[in-house]
């Protein structure tokens, strides 16, 4: 088969990963920046020109999509999409698990477990928000952030308005959350590929540190989940629509909530916790399920 696998960096540890084992499995791949990318939008012959030139035909692709590139880097994999090629995740799919609202409210309403969560526009609601959540202690999280950044703890209900009203000045939007004291700073990522849970690790997070983010110090341990939380992160990934993605779960007083599902995991962590080749898992599930012109994603929301 021919692969590309779309990255910023080659030299990252999850591309580099991906490289390998395909190479192992005789297959021939490429890295390609979707960044460099421009695309030839038409009607019959739609194409992707990388480094002025048009790229080949291609059995699959893997995005592995930045956070903050999502935009054009959908745009990229919805071109290739265009073109018939399989994508390991489709573009609709990553937009839809991108946006951390839109990912709640289709979980909410696939009736999967999740924290309380509040949503606000206006600054003289912060009250009755804060409330509606529990009250203090609550999480206020950035729509926008990533790997913890843009994550507070308010302690209080006092402090949780200061943060509010500042998040608010920026324009910046945002989520309150309950804060499950339960779990101890601790958090679990399952990492599902065609449905499947094929990886899971605890994470922990560092000494009074409530993220549990390995860029931010947290250890990570390969555990054994539950079937409520194998089942829930299939669900979830489901939901979205997703193929291959992690899903960040915490566990409460009233079983596992869903905190976030990456469609573009890392796969440094989650290897070397558990010693599973994540790698393999993903173009072994390429290998079987790459037809062109495969598009699987009717979720009408």
């Amino acid at each position: 088969m021919k692969i590309a696998i779309l990255s910023q960096d080659g030299a990252l540890y999850s591309t580099k990963r991906l490289k390998d084992a395909a190479k192992e499995k005789n297959h021939q791949v490429q890295v390609i920046n979707y960044l460099r990318c421009y695309m030839n939008i038409t009607s019959h012959q739609p194409s992707v020109f990388y480094q002025g030139k048009p790229l080949e035909e291609y059995d699959a692709v893997i995005p592995r999509i930045g956070a903050s590139r999502t935009f054009y880097g959908t745009a990229v994999v919805r071109q290739f999409e265009l073109m018939g090629v399989f994508a390991a995740n489709e573009s609709q799919a990553i937009s839809r698990s991108r946006d951390k609202l839109r990912c709640l409210q289709i979980l909410a309403r696939e009736g999967i477990g999740l924290p309380v969560t509040g949503f606000a526009h206006a600054t003289q609601d912060i009250d009755g928000l804060i409330e509606t959540v529990g009250g203090a202690p609550v999480v206020i999280k950035l729509l926008e952030g990533t790997q913890g950044i843009g994550v507070v703890l308010a302690e209080t209900h006092q402090a949780a308005k200061s943060v509010i009203e500042a998040f608010r000045g920026l324009e910046a939007n945002i989520l309150v959350q309950e804060f499950i004291k339960e779990a101890k700073g601790a958090d679990i990522r399952c990492f599902v590929v065609g449905g499947k849970v094929v990886a899971a690790m605890k994470r922990q997070g560092g000494e009074g540190e409530f993220r549990s983010n390995l860029h931010r110090g947290g250890k990570a341990e390969k555990i054994k989940v539950t079937p409520e939380e194998r089942s829930t992160a299939v669900r979830s990934v489901k939901a979205m629509g997703l193929r291959v993605a992690g899903v960040d779960m915490l566990r409460s007083n009233h079983g596992p909530v869903v905190m976030e599902i990456n469609s573009s995991p890392g796969l440094e962590g989650i290897e070397n916790a558990t010693g599973i080749d994540v790698a393999g898992k993903i173009i072994e599930f390429i290998e079987k399920n790459a037809t062109p012109n495969k598009l699987s994603d009717r979720i009408p929301y």
